[in-house]
């Protein structure tokens, strides 16, 4: 069974390919898009990466920080 960290970058990378997908398809809004491409891209990196982080590293302060 899949650990809720690796479905959260699962559907963080599914969330990516489809921000590509439709900014293929919108010529206007491609750099836009790509860009929020590579963040959750980016996300799903750390997820996989370090599954139990408290917030890329940030040092208190922050609302992950609170949760």
């Amino acid at each position: 069974m899949a650990t809720n960290a690796e479905i959260a970058a699962r559907l963080l990378r599914h969330a990516a390919e489809f921000f590509n997908s439709v900014g293929e398809q919108n010529p206007g809004l491609q750099e836009q898009l790509g860009e929020e491409a590579r963040i959750f891209a980016a996300v799903a990196d750390v997820v996989e990466q370090d599954p139990t982080g408290s917030s890329f590293g940030a040092s208190g302060g922050g609302e992950a920080d609170e949760a």
